[in-house]
């Protein structure tokens, strides 16, 4: 495993949750290309409510299960390779919005298994 204390970039990819790439759920294809390539792991949030470039508000109501929600994919991990994947990922998206931030990572490990 390798250390992350110190310095490294935070990304966030502002989707929709019925966004799609290659017939799967795009934060799905999203997360399972960050896995395979090694990064320290990836969390996606899902929204209560939100708007994006378009305008439309979405929001979840008690009947309506295709509110197409907004979704929020995060990733910390060095800028080297946030900035080698950037191109595989904006081929995979059609929409939404990503960012960049510093973030000082003070704790990073893996659960240890006791027997």
């Amino acid at each position: 495993m390798t250390r992350m204390i110190g310095e490294q970039l935070l990304m966030r990819i502002f989707i929709g949750e019925g966004d799609r790439y290659e017939h799967k759920p795009l934060y799905e294809a999203l997360v399972e290309l960050f896995r395979k390539e090694g990064f320290a792991g990836a969390t996606v949030l899902r929204g209560v409510c939100g708007f994006g470039a378009n305008r439309v508000y979405h929001t979840q109501k008690l009947l309506d299960l295709s509110a197409d929600l907004p979704l929020v994919v995060e990733v910390v991990d060095s800028q080297e390779k946030i900035n080698a994947i950037m191109p595989r990922i904006d081929a995979m998206m059609d929409g939404g919005m990503i960012t960049l931030e510093k973030a000082t990572v003070i704790r990073y490990s893996h659960a240890v298994k006791v027997d």
